[in-house]
């Protein structure tokens, strides 16, 4: 490694844009530190040689280490996928509270992702928080590099995802006016080159830098190019009585996108978002993709279950990953079955649980039960799971998140649904003779008031039929699995 390189910290590794700068600052010969407020999300990353550290912008205590030795900081992160209180006011604290601690350990340079939009006219609150929290960047002495970009577009992108999914769910669409809005859209690969391109030239120091791929489009544009690319065709009806609340409940209902984020982003559509300075262009040299080879690209890894990171990725619900006290006050369901197959077969079963592969038993309940927590702005069952067989912490699987894995031992799973408390949901498996093995569930609840109580008692009559159908299906399934090894030996 050479020696004048600067060491480097990205903060929001656990995010999309993050997740997918470390690893290729590090495969660029950087020494990179790897800082999210929950670090237990990024183990399964698998990145090697890149130390993970956990920070919190919102705890000032825990920067001094994450920021100890760093010459450069990336600052992506964004409050608007967060549940609880104002996501504006949150990202102007977190960047102030960065910036003083920066300024403390002597970092030389922060380098930040914003949002275009002219400070000209009246910009939409996420878009003017975008601005401020640059603003907040720069209020020390820590030079700043902010880029500013509308749209990226790449698998696992909130803004793709919005767009693919519109064209695969509506063939005639009722459009509000914002889909004439123009926007300059840019590839996560492009975005990737401009950001990690800034380290070698000086001449981005300090200086606010539009970036786009030059291919100026309106939204409307867009659905019409990503269906030609899907191999469909649409109907773009704009009317104008659809509000943007109207507007944020549809793309909540028929998109993978949450209200918390849905809206926000609506409220945003009705601006021009192109850029108007060129200099990055100029200094930077970087894979120029059109909107159309960027789709193709996004597909391309979804139909190959190589997505590197998503927006899901780092967001959770209210309570998701508030720890209660272990001791404290919780409800317990236990069930348990024997499993006519080895640890290892019952282990590889159950994690296989959610996404395309469903939950084995009383489907129509789980998925009403998620249509339930999406009416009301959670995640819902939209997020699905990473491909493969295999679970690691911090992976999503549906409307929970995986906290726990000890490999054919033990797996634990935290609810990100919206709820009045906190649940978990506990399988065990302890071997018991040859390829035998006992597998437990456990869920468990810690009701926050008297709604979390009622709560419990309204959804436990449903848990016999629910979780002892769903532990007899991995049985089955388990042992069905063992057969088929054993006969292919």
């Amino acid at each position: 490694m050479e020696m004048n390189k600067p060491n480097i910290l990205v903060t929001g590794a656990s995010g999309y844009v993050g997740g997918r700068l470390v690893p290729e600052l590090h495969q660029a010969g950087f020494s990179v530190r790897a800082m999210a407020r929950s670090p237990q999300k990024l183990r399964r990353r698998a990145w090697k040689g890149i130390e993970v550290v956990r920070g919190d912008v919102f705890e000032p205590d825990t920067l001094e280490d994450a920021l100890d030795g760093i010459d450069v900081a990336y600052y992506l992160i964004h409050s608007m996928t967060s549940s609880g209180g104002s996501f504006a006011e949150n990202d102007e604290t977190g960047a102030l509270n960065f910036a003083k601690a920066c300024e403390t350990a002597g970092v030389k340079r922060i380098i930040y992702l914003g949002g275009l939009g002219s400070s000209s006219e009246t910009l939409s609150k996420h878009l003017r928080s975008r601005h401020k929290t640059g603003d907040a960047l720069r209020s020390t002495s820590v030079p700043v590099t902010e880029f500013r970009s509308a749209i990226v577009v790449g698998s696992g992108s909130a803004s793709f995802e919005i767009i693919r999914d519109l064209v695969r769910r509506i063939p005639v669409m009722l459009c509000p006016r914002w889909v004439q809005s123009r926007c300059e859209p840019i590839a996560i690969r492009q975005l990737l080159q401009y950001l990690i391109g800034a380290l070698n030239d000086e001449r981005t120091i300090g200086e606010t830098l539009e970036i786009g791929n030059g291919e100026i489009m309106t939204y409307a544009d867009m659905l019409r190019e990503c269906a030609a690319v899907m191999g469909k065709r649409i109907w773009i009806i704009p009317v104008p009585v659809l509000t943007p609340r109207l507007s944020s409940y549809w793309l909540n209902l028929v998109t993978s996108v949450p209200m918390n984020l849905a809206r926000p982003l609506v409220d945003s559509l009705k601006h021009d978002v192109v850029s108007r300075d060129h200099r990055a262009k100029e200094w930077i040299r970087t894979e120029n993709l059109s909107f159309r080879q960027a789709v193709s690209l996004a597909l391309d890894k979804e139909l190959q279950g190589t997505i590197i990171s998503r927006w899901t990725d780092a967001t959770t619900a209210a309570m998701a990953w508030r720890t209660p006290e272990e001791n404290s006050f919780s409800f317990v369901d236990k069930y348990e079955t024997r499993v006519a197959a080895s640890a290892p077969t019952a282990f590889d079963t159950i994690c296989s649980l959610g996404g395309r592969n469903g939950w084995f038993h009383a489907n129509w309940l789980w998925r009403l039960r998620a249509r339930m927590d999406h009416a009301i702005g959670g995640v819902g069952m939209r997020r699905g799971r990473p491909v493969g067989s295999k679970m690691q912490v911090g992976d999503p699987v549906d409307f929970w998140r995986v906290e726990e894995v000890v490999a054919d031992k033990r797996l634990l799973l935290r609810a990100e649904m919206k709820l009045p408390g906190v649940a978990r949901l506990l399988f065990e498996i302890t071997p018991d003779g040859d390829r035998q093995c006992i597998v437990s569930m456990t869920a468990r609840f810690w009701p926050e008031g008297v709604i979390g109580k009622l709560y419990w008692y309204a959804v436990l009559p449903l848990h016999s039929y629910v979780f002892g159908g769903l532990l007899k299906q991995i049985a089955n399934r388990a042992e069905n699995g063992e057969r088929d090894s054993l006969a292919a030996l």
